[in-house]
């Protein structure tokens, strides 16, 4: 197996990254901080908490780096980034009810220290809000984007319920899951500057398609951490994704190679919910015994240069070759 590259590698990479952007990344958080202030002490105390969490910012980082290409000159693609923001925020507040997560990003969860009713609330508050940030920048185009793609991502939370602990899920099914929750978001993020200066409707759909393209390689190289990274590193407890019922990819692409025992022992955790009387290693030795986070790799690893491919149209610039280099970066990252 390849050796990940160093921390400092990937930290250096996200730098040059922002680096085009980075007074505009700004303007995204103090925008995000000022749609926090409610006369609602509560919305206010979340918000902080929220904030205060951090988070890399990708999706509005490459909204703002597809402006910079574009040669948009102007602030709402600083509010579309805050919108994009808020509706990602908005589903990983539902996420961690439904999978009655203690920790997001290292810290408390919501849910846990605010309860499951007012999270639920804090939800809403979140998609319903953004959308009301976006109809007020008054494109009805991007309303209309944004509303189709949350209406799929909620389609996606549904069929990963639907699918969940179940360890008969296809590879069709699971890549069917991660276009709706993931990766329509990263195609409309990218997909919206297109509006801001009326490209035309192929290239528009150029940027979708790397964005799109990215989502998928950015949830399975998600998927892949969940497998070999720590938890003083993600902030969570590796293998946290089988022990909430959610059967990955490299386990998906193990199953039909494994021995009865090895597909009874995935298929336990995944119905459970539990590693009660097993080793999680043992998990880990099937994955590594059929090279599967290998196999996984090299399938995100494909999809990148799908995303790579959807840029060529566009002319050479520093921020066509940030975007470019975000690709390496969500390839490498350690968490």
């Amino acid at each position: 197996m390849t050796a990940p590259p160093t921390t400092s590698t990937t930290a250096s990479r996200s730098e040059r990254l922002l680096e085009l952007i980075a007074p505009k990344l700004q303007d995204v958080e103090e925008e995000l901080r000022r749609n926090f202030q409610s006369n609602i002490r509560t919305i206010h105390d979340v918000g902080e908490h929220i904030l205060a969490g951090g988070g890399k910012r990708l999706r509005p980082a490459l909204l703002l780096l597809v402006s910079k290409m574009l040669r948009y000159d102007g602030y709402r693609d600083v509010v579309y980034g805050a919108v994009i923001e808020f509706i990602h925020t908005a589903t990983l507040v539902h996420d961690d009810i439904i999978d009655e997560a203690a920790l997001r990003r290292g810290r408390t969860s919501i849910n846990y220290r605010w309860g499951n009713h007012l999270t639920v609330l804090v939800g809403d508050y979140l998609y319903t809000h953004s959308m009301n940030l976006a109809l007020a920048e008054g494109n009805l185009d991007v309303l209309r984007l944004l509303s189709n793609v949350t209406i799929r991502m909620i389609e996606g939370e549904i069929l990963g319920l639907e699918t969940n602990g179940r360890a008969d899920l296809t590879i069709d099914d699971y890549f069917e899951i991660v276009g709706r929750k993931t990766a329509s978001l990263f195609g409309a993020c990218c997909r919206i500057p297109g509006y801001l200066v009326e490209l035309p409707d192929t290239s528009s759909k150029a940027l979708f398609d790397y964005g799109f393209n990215l989502g998928v390689c950015f949830q399975l190289i998600d998927d892949l951490l969940d497998f070999t990274s720590s938890e003083e590193i993600l902030g969570k407890p590796a293998l946290s994704d089988l022990k909430e019922g959610k059967v990955t990819l490299p386990l998906l692409l193990a199953l039909p190679r494994a021995t009865p025992a090895e597909r009874d022992a995935i298929t336990r955790v995944a119905t459970s919910k539990s590693f009660d009387g097993m080793n999680p290693q043992q998990i880990l030795d099937i994955v590594n015994k059929y090279e599967t986070l290998d196999e996984t790799r090299a399938i995100a690893r494909d999809y990148a240069n799908r995303a790579r491919t959807a840029l060529e149209p566009f002319a050479d610039s520093p921020a066509k070759e940030a975007l470019e280099l975000a690709l390496d970066f969500v390839l490498e990252r350690d968490r």
